[in-house]
């Protein structure tokens, strides 16, 4: 079954931002992929368009290569922090719907919108030392306690469009899934093949390491901005000129994302009083 729910139900209301989970990020390696074959989608960015470097996986992209296919069977290669809900969900409607076979290969992580879209599959395999996380839709919110309110209804229909997909590909209760994503749920390999999400595992031959380290580490530092309070704009600026720097190399790159990942999270400890 494919649920269909219209993402602009919530156009004009106060979500600002659609949020990625710190956890997932830290648990993102973007070096992870799976070594090329032929008719793959390679899905190893956010859900969603990345303001960072203008990337992402959208629905308009996703349409687009499959298209490309005219129907023959494509592979699905997932390794991705997660990202905008509703374009996840338009993106499992459209899997659902190609009229060629779909595997999915869970080479790193499936997180949040991703671990939705992987659920598109007619087969689904993933790695031994791969995850999917399902939690609740998240998104980062400015108002009162009517806006809040407003919004967590705003909300419901789409915890339960993406619970009702777990369930189908599982077998679970609707109380079981419905406790796994409140309790933010990441899932091994191993106990996602136990438990119904996946169908068997990929071969450790089948993936390789590259070097793209840099990427997710400026993700990590993007969230924690936000959490202190960085607009949007603000931060896009500071990345920028991190990008533009003169002479900076793959490294220094590297260095300076860490060192402001160290600073920040340590202002947001002290502030929690840890």
């Amino acid at each position: 079954m494919s649920f269909k729910l219209d993402p602009s139900i919530l156009e004009g209301k106060s979500c600002s931002e659609y949020r990625i989970t710190p956890s997932a990020l830290s648990k993102w390696d973007s070096s992870i992929q799976a070594k090329a074959t032929d008719n793959t989608i390679s899905i190893y960015d956010v859900i969603g368009t990345d303001f960072w470097n203008g990337e992402g996986m959208t629905v308009k992209k996703m349409a687009g290569i499959l298209r490309t296919f005219n129907d023959d069977d494509v592979i699905v290669n997932i390794n991705s922090p997660g990202g905008d809900m509703f374009e996840g969900l338009a993106i499992y409607n459209l899997l659902r719907e190609y009229k060629g076979k779909v595997t999915v290969n869970i080479v790193g992580i499936a997180a949040s919108a991703a671990s939705v879209i992987a659920m598109a599959g007619d087969e689904i395999r993933i790695a031994k030392s791969a995850f999917l996380m399902i939690h609740n839709c998240s998104v980062i919110v400015n108002g009162n306690r009517n806006t809040l309110s407003e919004v967590a209804e705003q909300l419901k229909p789409f915890d339960e469009a993406m619970a009702g997909i777990y369930m189908d590909k599982t077998g679970k209760s609707s109380s079981e899934i419905l406790t796994m994503m409140d309790e933010e749920t990441y899932i091994n390999g191993a106990t996602a093949i136990e438990q119904g999400f996946a169908d068997s595992y990929i071969t450790s031959d089948e993936i390789e390491q590259t070097d793209l380290k840099t990427k997710s580490m400026i993700k990590q530092l993007d969230t924690l901005l936000a959490r202190s309070g960085m607009t949007r704009h603000d931060r896009r600026e500071l990345f920028n000129q991190i990008k533009g720097t003169q002479n900076a190399t793959n490294s220094d790159t590297q260095n300076a994302v860490i060192s402001a990942l160290a600073e920040i999270q340590h202002s947001i400890n002290k502030l929690n009083g840890e």
